[in-house]
């Protein structure tokens, strides 16, 4: 479901020859919305063309570890599933950044303020990051330092995938309350196009609402035999109990895959955030260094 009211362009950047410097400076001085960003790249993506100043809203309770220094001077407006209405009206804010976690609730924000579904677009996923990055920056004028800012991304890119010569194939699960299912990371495969093994025929979709489940066990997992397994730990995310790495560790043991690595991923930073200036380089950082000897 796509928002309405402010318009995101991804398209022209405008040319200007002003130093890059003189352009963060008429930058910080132009006009435009103020924010409310359910969205944590958005936040960052924001933070790293320096237009921070421009969120006054942001959700305390699901902050990753990366993004806690923004909270300070900033408004609470509730979690990503449940916002504080009252809070944000008081905001008075010119727009609000939403994706899909605050779908049930998007007619409730649409009534205080108009809205701004930043979900990345299907499709070729650096291509998706690149409009979303642009289309934020195009709000303030900052289309420039959003164009370098993707260079060295692209750059950090080539970088991070040559660290990489060496042939490895990964699985990246997620964990929930001891259960385990198959997740995309788009930064895993194509960003650094580390190789996924098959999977087994036995793993059968499971539908919750509009979204598809992959279930696996430590079995199942064993019989695909990756060399790693990364954990996007969704139950240390929320505040439950994480998981022991050990535990999924004997599990694959067990099953007959001692060589298979378990590396668990922080969980802010991969189940709250991700898809931001920040965040996608955060995430190939721990990734390659992680395969990396």
């Amino acid at each position: 479901m796509r928002g309405s009211g402010w318009t995101l362009p991804a398209a022209a950047l405008l040319v200007s020859t002003l130093p890059l410097a003189a352009q963060a400076d008429s930058t910080a001085a132009d006009e435009g919305p103020s924010l409310v960003s359910f969205d944590w790249g958005a936040a960052d993506t924001l933070e790293a063309l320096g237009l921070e100043s421009h969120l006054v809203g942001l959700p305390h309770q699901a902050a990753p570890g990366y993004m806690a220094h923004l909270l300070e001077g900033r408004a609470d407006v509730g979690g990503l599933k449940s916002p504080d209405l009252d809070a944000i009206e008081a905001l008075s804010p010119g727009l609000i950044l939403i994706t899909g976690r605050q779908s049930a609730v998007q007619e409730d924000l649409q009534a205080v303020a108009e809205t701004r579904d930043v979900t990345l677009a299907e499709g070729d996923y650096l291509e998706a990051l690149s409009d979303k990055v642009k289309g934020l920056a195009a709000l303030y004028g900052a289309e420039v330092q959003a164009e370098e800012r993707l260079e060295a991304l692209h750059a950090d890119i080539e970088s991070a995938r040559e660290s990489l010569a060496d042939a490895v194939d990964a699985v990246v699960v997620t964990h929930n309350d001891g259960h385990y299912s198959l997740r995309q990371e788009p930064v895993v495969s194509e960003l650094l196009q580390i190789d996924q093994p098959e999977v087994p025929e036995s793993v059968e979709p499971v539908s919750h609402g509009s979204r598809t489940f992959y279930p696996v066990t430590p079995d199942v997992l064993a019989e695909m035999s990756p060399d790693v397994v990364f954990v996007v730990d969704r139950s240390a995310a929320i505040g439950e109990t994480p998981l022991e790495a050990s535990t999924l560790q004997e599990g694959l043991a067990r099953a007959g895959a001692e060589a298979t690595r378990v590396e668990v991923l922080s969980p802010g930073l991969w189940y709250l955030s991700g898809d931001g200036l920040q965040s996608v380089r955060a995430q190939m950082d721990e990734i390659t260094q992680a395969l990396t000897p």
